[in-house]
């Protein structure tokens, strides 16, 4: 975060001329095809891109299990998630693209240094290699660790819920689901293992399965928002204690965008992976998830039907 501010800073000054007889100015806004140079079209199938580094945000709702207070914290949380993102996201990339040329850093030229290391260079800083690497690996590190307790914990939650083995909802005598956390890190390991066996394929297809997956849940709360919304209204009597304002229009909207977005993976050069292996891997663990249905109702009847036959003997 620190390194992120420091490039914010040093990259306006930059910008601006603050200590330099030849600014750079707004010069690499304007020129190069202009502030569009692919039009609407461009920007809009830069989404489907670009909203991939946003997926974890819903990570701060899966901790209200946990927090004291998650009527206070989580509106709290979010307010400042958004404006980290506004600052670090959208800010790092306008001081990005107004120190060096988009031209220079799209896709398809062969790009040896990083970007950001390039304008670390330009402001003469030494060790810029070295500094970004520090904070990509650390950046790396975190999010790491972030979405291994978001996958333990949905996993716990699947076992306690029983739409998992009831044997990952065991937990550890100081409280830790030591089980689901074990099945999560085992599957790190195995996209490490198909990132070693097929180099250049596993990242394509597991970024197309992490995308739909992530845009499939996004979905996913939406439309559990509006149910839950109006279940709670009409069995509790009283509002909710978190109120999203506009509401139905903006989760409506927000399901739209997505879909939207996701659909538009289709003509982004080299993401219909997104679709073609999301949309096969949903269809797969629906499948499981049906078999696994039919086995519990089947399973559920069994011992119904063991109990009434045990209750008939038991009045003769």
């Amino acid at each position: 975060m620190a390194a992120i501010l420091v490039f914010i800073v040093l990259g306006a000054a930059l910008i601006f001329g603050v200590h330099q007889n030849h600014p750079i100015g707004l010069a690499n806004f304007r020129n190069y095809g202009g502030f569009l140079p692919h039009g609407l079209r461009g920007a809009w199938l830069a989404l489907a891109v670009v909203i991939y580094s946003f997926i974890g945000a819903e990570v701060v709702a899966v901790t209200a299990g946990e927090a004291k207070d998650p009527e206070k914290s989580v509106p709290r949380a979010m307010r400042t998630l958004l404006l980290r993102l506004v600052i670090f996201y959208v800010g790092a990339i306008v001081v990005l693209v107004g120190v060096i040329p988009w031209t220079e850093i799209q896709p398809g030229r062969d790009i040896t240094v990083s970007p950001f290391v390039r304008v670390f260079d330009v402001m003469h800083i030494p060790a810029a290699a070295h500094i970004i690497n520090f904070v990509v690996l650390t950046a790396a590190l975190s999010s790491m660790n972030c979405n291994l307790y978001m996958a333990t914990r949905m996993i716990f939650s699947l076992s306690r819920a029983g739409f998992a083995p009831e044997r990952l909802g065991w937990v550890s005598h100081k409280g830790t689901p030591l089980a689901a956390l074990l099945v999560s890190a085992a599957g790190l390991g195995v996209a490490a293992l198909f990132a070693f066996w097929f180099p250049g394929t596993a990242f394509i297809y597991m970024f197309g399965i992490s995308l739909f997956g992530g845009l499939l849940a996004w979905l996913t709360i939406f439309a559990a928002h509006l149910r839950f919304r109006k279940h709670w209204e009409a069995n509790n009597g009283r509002t909710l204690p978190i109120r999203v304002k506009f509401v139905p229009y903006t989760t409506i909207a927000g399901a739209i965008a997505v879909l939207a977005i996701l659909t538009s993976t289709w003509w982004v050069p080299g993401m219909r992976v997104t679709l073609q292996a999301g949309i096969s891997w949903s269809l797969l663990l629906s499948l499981v998830y049906f078999v696994w249905v039919r086995k519990r109702e089947a399973l559920v009847r069994t011992q119904m039907s063991a109990r009434e036959a045990s209750a008939s003997l038991a009045d003769k």
